[in-house]
C-alpha cells in the first residue's frame, strides 16, 4: 500500500497543510494513522477524498453540504442521488444569485464611468459613493447591509 506524507498529499492535491489538517480537525477528512515517530501516514483513500472535497470547495460548496455529500458518497452505489441532486440545486440557486448581484454591481460600476470629471469635485464615482440614499444607484439593494456583506 503506498502512503503520503501530509507534504506529498498537500502537493499532490494542491492542497495546503494547513487546510488538510483544518479538514481532519472538522471530520471532513479522518485522521490517517501515524508511524512510532508521529507522523502522519495517509494513503490513496485520504486522497481521493481530498479531491472531492478540493473540487466541492471550489464548486463554492459550503461544508456541511460536503459532509452530506461525503456522507451520501460513502452509502453505497444504490443510494438514489436526490439528495445529492438537491443540495446541488441549492448551490446553483446559490450561484445564480450572486451572479445577478455581481452583474448589478458591474451596471452600477459601468454607470459610474460614464460620466468622467476633471477633478474629484466633478468625479462621478465619488459623487455616487458618497451619496447615503444610494439615489443614484439602480439596483434598490446597494445599500442594505446584507447585500455589502454577500459581497465579501
Amino acid at each position: 500500500m503506498t502512503t503520503f506524507s501530509i507534504g506529498d498529499l498537500a502537493r499532490l492535491t494542491g492542497t495546503n497543510v494547513r487546510t488538510i489538517r483544518y479538514y481532519e480537525t472538522v471530520g471532513l477528512l479522518p485522521e490517517p494513522p501515524r508511524t512510532a515517530g508521529n507522523q502522519r501516514l495517509y494513503a490513496e483513500p485520504h486522497r481521493r477524498r481530498l479531491a472531492f472535497i478540493r473540487h466541492a470547495r471550489d464548486m463554492g460548496f459550503s461544508m456541511e453540504a460536503i459532509r452530506d455529500l461525503l456522507r451520501l458518497a460513502e452509502a453505497g452505489p444504490d443510494t438514489p442521488c436526490a439528495d445529492a441532486d438537491a443540495i446541488a440545486r441549492q448551490q446553483l440557486a446559490a450561484v445564480s444569485s450572486r451572479i445577478a448581484r455581481l452583474q448589478s454591481l458591474k451596471t452600477e460600476l459601468e454607470r459610474m464611468l460614464e460620466v468622467h470629471g476633471d477633478t474629484v469635485g466633478q468625479c462621478r464615482v465619488i459623487e455616487v459613493l458618497a451619496d447615503s440614499s444610494h439615489a443614484h444607484c439602480l439596483d434598490p439593494s446597494h445599500g442594505r447591509a446584507e447585500a455589502d456583506i454577500d459581497f465579501l
